[in-house]
């Protein structure tokens, strides 16, 4: 009996924040109005942070010379970090800054941007906003601009639409795609629509310099964007999404390296967790702000994933082994009807982000149908790395992927 009554509470406890989500996510169905537009005055100090990229740094530097925006207000700087290959030869016989750093101690893009910011504070010019990307990405022509835009009406940390450059490599890359697809509107979107805190991606962000100045950067976990972002919502600065500003990210195309990537993600979200939630979640009680206490229940998605692989195989055990102390389960007391809808809804919401975000390729479509074991592949992931959480050794995710800017365009 007191173990049925555990697991119920479990149950319930991810039921609520499963409703919670989805009763936000519909305010994600309508697009935002377009801003307002203003003239070119802000200036740029772009980075963009390099592990050995030789291979994709080119096409980025490239297509962010390209630029939409006037090239005296926005300079380049390659974070060459600890870099064994010819990132920082490209990046020079480009025409660019190449800032190589050496540190075999603390490696990682955190660290790495903590020391690129204290070169730039310390540079004769002084730049307005700070915009960092991942040698890997690729950018729209208009994503300065927009930036400039957001800036110019008093914005202060502005993350850009993620997108995947490479969606067609594989079932892997189509899952990362569709994934996206799915958060930017039904998590990011419908946050924005409510006037509450989006979250960071690590890549395609804008920051006011004077912020990060007087904040530091800080955050050298390995997941230093959402660790920045939950610094922000303590100190009540609410990043924002700008819809229109299209970043395209490499995304690995096999299961051993995205089970790797994403390995190192679930360590670092519990490294947030740990840190953040409680504070956040007394604040948004003290303060009564409910962007804070949504915030402190995005810190504990993690465990959400855990318990719902835990919870899920306990059912599993206990069907396969019948006995006379049969586990209590929240689905005996709900209508039939309340467990159709609520698997209704979670299996619609991938081919409605689809539709929504304007995906005409019946192969992504058709992708829906692996979709699932993609997702699946987290539970154990996670689980993983709960017991692993504290190993925050960096791992680098190998680029290969060659894509020019036109031919993300063209798809």
């Amino acid at each position: 009996m007191v173990l049925s009554v555990i697991f119920i509470a479990f149950q319930v406890v991810m039921a609520l924040i499963a409703v919670y989500q989805f009763s936000i996510s519909i305010f994600g169905l309508f697009k935002n109005k377009s801003r307002k537009h203003h003239a070119p005055q802000k200036s740029f100090a772009v980075l963009v942070a390099a592990h050995n990229e030789e291979k994709v740094v080119g096409a980025l530097i490239e297509n962010l010379k390209k630029m939409d925006y006037p090239e005296e207000l926005y300079d380049i700087f390659v974070i060459c970090d600890n870099c064994t290959d010819g990132t920082a030869d490209i990046s020079r016989s480009l025409g660019v800054h190449a800032c190589e750093r050496t540190n075999q101690l603390l490696r990682g893009k955190g660290y790495a941007i903590e020391w690129m910011l204290k070169e730039l504070w310390a540079m004769p010019r002084q730049y307005d906003a700070i915009v960092m990307f991942d040698a890997d990405n690729l950018v729209n022509p208009d994503f300065l601009q927009l930036m400039n835009n957001d800036l110019c009406e008093g914005h202060q940390v502005i993350q850009g639409y993620l997108d995947t450059k490479n969606p067609d490599d594989s079932w892997v890359t189509a899952a990362y795609g569709i994934t996206y697809w799915y958060c930017n509107r039904l998590w990011q979107l419908s946050r924005t629509k409510l006037k509450m805190s989006n979250f960071l991606g690590g890549t395609g962000m804008c920051f006011d310099s004077a912020l990060l100045k007087d904040m530091g950067w800080g955050a050298t976990s390995l997941v230093e964007d959402l660790e920045f972002s939950m610094r922000c919502v303590q100190r009540d600065i609410y990043p924002v999404l700008n819809y229109d500003a299209k970043v395209y990210d490499e995304k690995p195309v096999t299961f051993k390296a995205s089970a790797r990537q994403r390995l190192r993600w679930m360590q670092g979200h519990f490294n947030v967790a740990r840190n953040y939630f409680f504070p956040l979640l007394w604040a948004s009680i003290k303060e009564r702000n409910f962007v804070k206490f949504d915030s402190a229940i995005y810190t504990i998605s993690v465990y959400n994933t855990l318990f719902g692989f835990i919870l899920t195989m306990i059912i599993w055990v206990d069907i396969a082994i019948p006995s006379p102390n049969y586990l209590d389960s929240l689905y005996n007391y709900l209508p039939w009807w309340t467990i159709v809808i609520a698997v209704a809804a979670s299996v619609i919401q991938f081919p409605l982000a689809l539709m929504l975000e304007g995906v005409k390729s019946w192969k992504m479509y058709a992708h829906l149908l692996t979709l699932p074991f993609f997702l699946i592949s987290w539970w154990p992931i996670t689980f993983y790395a709960f017991f692993t959480q504290n190993n925050k050794t960096w791992s680098h995710t190998q680029h290969t992927r060659v894509v020019r800017i036109e031919e993300v365009q063209s798809k």
